[in-house]
């Protein structure tokens, strides 16, 4: 499951990057995605959007309650979190269940390891619990915003310092995912095209967070056409309050979101998403709610699609 398309070496160069991430391309995280390189575009299926959600919006259940809820809402995938705002799941993985526990715990929902949020404790503490499980991407913060004419500069030293992280990741089977915030080095659309420009790794991408993207008054379907093939993990979440962060609850219009993210050939989960913790009853009827928003939209761009 590589999207290096199986070489080794950590960092290709620009040439073999562009070649490997976007042609190919094999799955992500046990997400049966095909390399895509080998056909020609007729003869290419039709991109199928596929969901997931994080368990951090189950934090007050165990990791298996949460994971039921989730399967029993059709998702077909589930991004774990470690204790931001005190969420104990991915710890309690670590800890009790262990990497085959959470196989067998996902394999009997028939839910698919598509992430682990690492924002609090780092990849490095759960780099091998997530390549033994099968797998999967790491999602992290990016670092401090400095000045526009240090935008390059700083975002080569940055990604420079990921290198021994992207490393550790081919080890353990696994891609790593800087998140876009507001007041950080990843945040507007020239630093998501920095980047890109500077990044060699095809263990190294993008996890998109719109939520930090509208206050900028930016693109989001720009922004995900910027980062292509090196996006790896996607929040369909918006910038609202409460439930109304989530998709189909909140105002805003994500057909061309997911349209954009077909024309890229996303190839990881659309990850319903939003901050804070309403009760679970609660939390299940708005999920329901973006699930079918989502698809509502996927069905409303597949009718025109050609990729």
């Amino acid at each position: 499951m590589s999207i290096g398309g199986g070489q080794s070496g950590g960092f290709l160069n620009r040439r073999g990057f562009l070649k490997t991430a976007g042609l190919g391309a094999a799955s992500l995280v046990g997400a049966a995605v095909l390399p895509i390189a080998a056909k020609p575009a007729a003869a290419r299926k039709k991109w199928r959007m596929r969901l997931s959600t994080s368990s951090i919006h189950y934090m007050q259940l165990p990791i298996e309650q949460a994971c039921e809820r989730i399967a029993e809402l059709g998702f077909e995938a589930v991004d774990i979190w470690s204790a931001h705002e005190g969420c104990p799941h991915l710890d309690d993985v670590l800890k009790r269940v262990g990497p085959e526990g959470l196989k067998k715990l996902l394999a009997k929902h028939k839910l698919k390891l598509f992430a682990f949020s690492v924002y609090r404790g780092g990849y490095e503490r759960y780099a091998e619990l997530l390549g033994k499980a099968g797998g999967g991407v790491a999602v992290r913060g990016s670092a401090g915003a400095g000045k526009p004419e240090e935008l390059t500069a700083r975002m080569k030293k940055f990604i420079e310092s990921l290198k021994p992280l992207a490393d550790l990741a081919e080890k353990n089977n696994s891609y790593l995912a800087i998140e876009n915030h507001g007041g950080a080095l990843l945040c507007t659309l020239d630093s998501f095209k920095a980047f890109v420009d500077i990044n060699k790794s095809p263990r190294l991408g993008i996890a998109l967070a719109p939520y930090h993207i509208q206050p900028l008054k930016e693109s989001v379907p720009e922004a995900i056409r910027i980062c292509g093939k090196q996006l790896f993990f996607f929040y369909a979440w918006q910038r609202a309050k409460g439930n109304e962060q989530l998709p189909g609850v909140g105002p805003t219009d994500m057909a061309p979101w997911v349209e954009a993210l077909a024309a890229i050939r996303y190839r990881g989960y659309v990850n319903p998403f939003m901050h804070g913790h309403p009760e679970a009853e609660v939390m299940s009827a708005n999920l329901a709610k973006s699930r079918d928003y989502l698809k509502k939209c996927f069905k409303k761009i597949n009718r025109t699609m050609k990729t």
